[in-house]
């Protein structure tokens, strides 16, 4: 009696990703821009108020910053 082996060749499929695949990307970036955030929020307040003057911004504008990082603290003040 003499048994047969079948091998059967495993191929590797490019199929488009999933919707759920899409959304774990999504959220996967969206967790790390909030960390980002998070990590330079807990900096900016662990420093002393004549560091936060000497880079121009207060404590009440700390929020402001982390989640406007492209705009300068200095503009939004007014100069009266």
């Amino acid at each position: 009696m003499s048994t047969i082996f079948q091998t059967t060749r495993l191929v590797q499929t490019t199929e488009p990703q999933r919707p759920n695949v899409r959304a774990f990307k999504n959220w996967w970036m969206s967790f790390q821009e909030w960390r980002k955030c998070e990590r330079l929020r807990r900096h900016l307040c662990k420093l002393s108020d004549q560091e936060l003057m000497d880079i121009g911004i207060t404590y009440g504008e700390v929020d402001y910053v982390v989640s406007n990082r492209n705009t300068d603290p200095r503009g939004i003040r007014s100069t009266d």
